[in-house]
């Protein structure tokens, strides 16, 4: 719930609720007129206009100048989503339009990714966007030291759920296939069986008794420790939707918005980062200012988890903050959940 709920009055939420509404079907100002006609608010136009001054008072509400009708502010959303929102009922056609889009023959987790992604796209007439299932959330079976020759040696990283992970070493000396194997041993049974984030997070702690006589070796793998257990997605994991979905919307309609919206896109990397750090359970709404990263500042962002194969993804929608929220929550949910209950074939 919203903190700020007891600051606005059962009339000032009323009138807020509206205000949203109305600018997000129109892309327009609201005038007080307008929202008297259109809502049932029971108070005049005057009324309203005197709320809605208290509500740009208060942050909720902006106005490019004094003739013109308000718009609403990041804390406008943010108060509308936590407080106000009701999630809607989808339609017994939306339902079957993300069916439809991602049913098919293929069991790869990326294709069906895709196909999902463009379901969101098309039905919100936002950017669907989505990363691929992170081994981050995988578990680590073995690990296996190779000796390539007397001067370099391989570490191998067999991860369940996700491709194989080999680093190539330096070796400090000349070292033979027993003391390899002696080491692997020991590192397996400290480490193996475990996520590769909690690894991440405790494999200094875990390794730190290693046996003295290969504590030489034992540093390599420390030194490497970092980029083997790395959890930071790759930018091909990213996939977007058709930028064209969004391209179409009011805020992109001149060249600089369309420029901005471009450049976004090609940011996968950013992408990739803004999407593996939303990994709590259920919906998460990022809203404008929200966000940590510029590029962003003026977009929503609603994101949730699927997951696949037993490992966890993200899937959601990016737009601009005049956003109908409720309908897009419902189908990002809904998306995710089917990708979620889609049968493992990968066997």
């Amino acid at each position: 719930m919203h903190t700020d709920e007891q600051e606005l009055t059962r009339r000032e939420r009323r009138v807020l609720e509206a205000v949203i509404h109305t600018f997000v079907d129109t892309a327009a100002p609201a005038a007080s007129r307008a929202v008297a006609r259109d809502f049932d608010l029971g108070v005049s136009p005057a009324t309203v206009r005197n709320t809605m001054s208290d509500l740009a008072r208060k942050g909720y509400l902006t106005q490019a100048h004094p003739s013109a009708g308000r718009t609403p502010t990041d804390k406008a959303y943010r108060y509308y989503v936590d407080t106000l929102m009701k999630i809607q009922e989808l339609s017994a056609d939306e339902v079957a339009q993300v069916l439809a889009t991602v049913s098919g023959e293929t069991s790869a987790e990326q294709e069906l990714l895709s196909r999902a992604v463009l379901a969101l796209s098309v039905l919100t007439h936002e950017l669907g966007l989505g990363l691929g299932p992170q081994i981050g959330g995988g578990v680590l079976e073995r690990i296996k030291l190779v000796g390539l020759s007397s001067e370099r040696m391989l570490i191998v990283l067999a991860i369940d759920s996700g491709p194989v992970r080999t680093i190539y070493v330096e070796a400090p000396r000349p070292v033979t296939d027993e003391v390899l194997s002696s080491l692997a041993q020991f590192l397996n049974e400290r480490l193996a069986g475990r996520g590769l984030r909690e690894i991440r997070e405790t494999y200094r702690d875990r390794l730190s008794d290693g046996p003295t006589e290969h504590a030489d070796l034992l540093n390599i793998f420390l030194e490497q420790a970092d980029t083997a257990f790395a959890t930071h997605p790759p930018v091909d994991s990213v996939v977007l939707g058709p930028a064209s979905s969004l391209a179409d919307q009011p805020e992109f309609a001149d060249r600089e918005g369309l420029r901005t919206l471009i450049e976004l896109t090609e940011q996968k990397e950013l992408l990739a980062r803004a999407l593996d750090a939303r990994s709590a359970e259920g919906i998460v709404i990022s809203i404008g200012g929200e966000h940590a990263q510029e590029p962003l500042l003026d977009f929503s962002l609603i994101t949730t988890q699927y997951e696949m194969a037993g490992v966890r993804g993200t899937i959601g929608v990016m737009g601009p903050t005049r956003m109908p929220y409720e309908r897009v929550v419902a189908l990002v949910q809904y998306t995710a959940d089917l990708l979620s209950s889609l049968p493992d074939r990968s066997d």
